[in-house]
């Protein structure tokens, strides 16, 4: 796998990660990149908020990313019929 593409960049805790903009998702004020641990992908570390360049991300069990800093959003990937 080609590591060309990755950015280094330090995340809000102080530490190293690897920005992957080939993989994207998008958010209600802009996408979200992949960040990794390691060049060669095999740690995923998180998702970088393109709206404000922040790291302080979170993601719940349904696959919904909300930024910490500017509050973008990613809608749920699935979803629980059980409050339907």
């Amino acid at each position: 796998m080609a590591t060309s593409a990755l950015r280094p960049v330090t995340t809000e805790d102080g530490e190293s990660a690897y920005v992957d903009p080939e993989d994207s998702t998008d958010g209600s004020h802009g996408p979200f990149v992949a960040l990794y641990r390691d060049p060669e992908r095999r740690v995923r570390y998180g998702w970088l908020c393109t709206n404000c360049g922040g790291s302080d991300t979170t993601m719940d069990t349904m696959g919904r990313v909300e930024c910490r800093g500017c509050g973008n959003r990613r809608k749920p990937t699935s979803w629980d019929a059980g409050y339907l």
